[in-house]
């Protein structure tokens, strides 16, 4: 028997209750409830490993010279170009930063290139120039790489896949699981801008004040709130699905309630004035340049004062706590004294943002 005969024997129809969904949808991308759904029960429950049940921004492993973290992502962003950035930078920032969230120090990078037969060699040269010098400032090295081009209409002028590697500091312990009643949670400033700033180019919006992503790279920020407080309990980057959908996994993940306080959140009055527009909550908008940090409230504190004095954490602020209250549920508290839950969304309300 062939290999063909053998895979025409084995079963493929998909058991699992995702596969109430006949297709995979672009919700299913967007970093809300069906993604999770889709991520539990199509990967972790078959690519089972300690690291992937974490559902952190990276994986990390103790070697016989110390602990690594790993991490893979790709970058599909329509536009490939927008106000403040790049799907180039974006790649080697949105990298970066999900080590950093692990409190790695970054150390080397791959990039694999998908491009779509037509895209001109300017558009190209001008990615790889943006990339080069985002590398550059955020001091990881691309060291391999792979190239692939598909015929013209069976891609989006171009994907980027990227994976890196950092070295973890010892004494460093961030987990989603290990939050707990008593912490701060920590916002490094602004939301929703890149999210924003993303749709601003595709629905041709105008404002008054130029709206920006916030593509950014991190570690250097991460550095200097470890250097405060090694043992910061958690750390995440807020992207697709923003702040809500973070907090939402960290409650889950740690089994913990999470209380925020909605007069404390920074947002810039022209992205409050877009959200309104286009019917958008700035607490599930992407974010690329963006941390929430969980630590004991002893330390809190000293940690944003530190933040205060680096150019990515100027708005560092202190947004709500942890409590024993509510366990795996986050509520807001909202500027009139009333309180909701903010719930994880079903899909996404900005699809390919990154």
């Amino acid at each position: 028997m062939n290999i063909n005969d053998q895979n025409s024997e084995m079963q493929f129809s998909c058991p699992l209750p995702i596969a109430r969904y006949k297709n995979v949808t672009l919700a299913h991308g967007g970093g809300g409830k069906l993604m999770q759904q889709l991520i539990q029960e199509m990967f972790v429950s078959q690519f089972q490993s300690n690291q992937l049940e974490q559902l952190h921004d990276g994986a990390v492993f103790s070697t016989a010279h110390g602990r690594l973290a790993f991490t893979t992502d790709s970058y599909v962003v329509n536009p490939i170009f927008f106000p403040g950035g790049s799907i180039g930078e974006l790649a080697v920032n949105g990298t970066v930063n999900d080590l950093a969230m692990c409190g790695a120090k970054p150390l080397y990078m791959s990039v694999g290139f998908i491009i779509e037969e037509g895209l001109s060699m300017d558009e190209l040269w001008r990615i790889v120039q943006l990339m080069k010098s985002a590398a550059e400032n955020a001091k990881v090295k691309i060291v391999t790489g792979d190239t692939k081009v598909v015929d013209r209409g069976k891609g989006d002028k171009i994907f980027i896949n990227t994976s890196a590697i950092g070295l973890v500091p010892e004494g460093v312990n961030i987990d989603p699981r290990r939050a707990k009643s008593g912490d701060d949670i920590i916002l490094s400033g602004s939301i929703a801008e890149h999210g924003i700033a993303i749709m601003s180019v595709r629905e041709g919006l105008k404002f008054d004040t130029p709206v920006e992503s916030d593509c950014a790279a991190l570690n250097n920020l991460v550095e200097i709130m470890l250097e405060i407080d090694q043992d910061i309990h958690v750390m995440r980057d807020p992207t697709r699905g923003g702040v809500a959908t973070v907090l939402n996994e960290i409650a889950q993940s740690a089994k913990v309630g999470i209380l925020i306080d909605e007069k404390l959140i920074p947002v810039r009055e022209e992205i409050k004035g877009a959200c309104e527009l286009l019917g958008l909550d700035p607490l599930y908008v992407a974010n690329e340049g963006k941390l929430i940090a969980f630590s004991d409230n002893k330390q809190s504190k000293k940690i944003v004062e530190a933040m205060k004095n680096h150019r990515y954490g100027k708005d560092a602020c202190i947004i709500g706590k942890v409590v024993d209250e509510h366990p795996g549920v986050v509520v807001l508290e909202s500027s009139i004294q009333g309180k909701r839950i903010v719930d994880m969304i079903s899909g996404e309300q900005l699809p390919r943002i990154c």
